[in-house]
């Protein structure tokens, strides 16, 4: 049997065994329903709070793992790796000199670093992250690396430096490609929801994958698909690969056993329980083809159908929730039309759907007055735009 390095141990010690802080980044009005799906979570270690743009929760390195291949709301998970205080680059440069980068990176890995400062005398973002660059090569060259090292993936790895009154927070990424990106969906509309942020809308609803779901102006499907991993106990990052499967501290038997765990509980339904439809048949036709490459025919149904032509009870003889994301004046069509086509709407559903639930994207918040029911209002951000998301139940 091959004995550890003395590198290796000190990754064990420092990084795999050790209980660290981690902060899972969210769009901004998020943080909270990132909080709760982090407390479902069997997490080592049940310390979390809320600050703005995410959640920071104490946790060994499984729980990074965990919180990567299970949270459906937040954007990446960061580790962090240390924080002080700098005024000049003369400090910076003595803090980094005792940053071991060795138990972070590998000998071949030169990662992009990202530097955001506020309120800080060091404020040259570039040349910040060129001290950066010289810290790590230099400590790098010095360490004699003996493990033999598996094939790097093509996921660059980032580290994020983070300035506030002169005190410097260091993260390095563990995600890699922004979690919206869920190995799933190669096709896109012209107007795409983030996958986040359609999970955020279908958590907020309560839904929790055995109501059925109307997603009547599909498009590209990211509702639909979003509600077909609810539906099945699929976790979001099951089709992906991570930042830190590049990491010296990656356990691969680690892996692989929480990810047993997930598939037990993976669950087949005997009839869909979604309904996709969309005015556009290309999209449903890349919607059908993206559904049977990753065996989500068992839950998702899809017609090309326009929604004013659709009645919910030729599909089901129960009530669920409709889940829409219309057309926005500056995404598709002009904003009078689209103001317009979202009255229709509304006037659709409050003719067909009755004592259904419903979340939807408002463009303005004046159309909120539209809306055939009294509703939950939550603002957020998407592509630029400030739309609203209303959640509620049509009277």
């Amino acid at each position: 049997m091959p004995t550890e390095s003395p590198l290796s141990k000190r990754i064990k010690r420092h990084v795999v065994g050790r209980i660290r802080t981690y902060f899972a980044a969210t769009s901004p009005g998020f943080e909270q329903l990132c909080l709760n799906e982090l407390q479902v979570l069997p997490l080592s270690v049940k310390q979390a709070s809320v600050l703005p743009g995410g959640v920071e929760y104490k946790g060994r390195l499984h729980d990074c793992y965990l919180a990567n291949l299970n949270l459906r709301s937040a954007n990446r998970i960061l580790m962090r790796i240390q924080t002080f205080k700098t005024a000049n680059f003369n400090q910076l440069e003595k803090e980094l000199s005792d940053i071991p980068w060795e138990l972070y990176l590998r000998a071949e890995q030169y990662p992009k670093i990202h530097v955001t400062t506020r309120h800080c005398r060091l404020y040259h973002t570039e040349a910040i992250a060129e001290r950066f660059l010289a810290s790590i090569a230099d400590r790098m060259a010095k360490i004699e690396f003996t493990d033999e090292c598996e094939e790097l993936s093509t996921l660059k790895q980032k580290i994020y430096v983070r300035g506030l009154d002169d005190r410097l927070t260091l993260s390095i990424d563990s995600s890699g490609d922004n979690l919206y990106k869920r190995g799933i969906k190669r096709h896109l509309g012209p107007a795409p929801l983030r996958e986040t942020m359609a999970a955020a809308m279908l958590m907020l609803a309560g839904y929790i994958g055995k109501e059925p779901l109307i997603d009547p102006m599909c498009g590209s499907g990211t509702l639909s698909l979003e509600a077909a991993l609810i539906a099945k106990k699929m976790p979001p990052g099951w089709f992906r690969a991570f930042a830190f499967m590049n990491w010296p501290s990656f356990r691969p038997k680690r892996w692989d056993f929480l990810k047993r765990q997930s598939e037990n509980k993976f669950r087949s339904l005997k009839t869909p329980l979604i309904w996709a439809s969309d005015v556009n048949p290309s999209a449903c036709s890349r919607l059908k083809e993206c559904i049977a490459k990753f065996s989500l025919s068992d839950a998702i149904n899809v017609a090309h159908i326009n929604f004013f032509d659709l009645v919910p009870a030729d599909m089901t003889d129960q009530i669920g929730l409709v889940a829409i994301n219309p057309p926005y004046g500056r995404r598709i069509g002009s904003r009078r039309e689209s103001n317009q086509l979202f009255k229709a709407v509304c006037n659709r559903l409050r003719q067909h759907y009755k004592g259904w639930k419903f979340a939807v994207v408002l463009p303005d918040k004046k159309l909120a007055n539209y809306m055939p029911s009294q509703s939950k209002v939550y603002p957020f951000a998407h592509g630029g735009l400030k739309p609203i998301l209303m959640i509620g139940r049509i009277s």
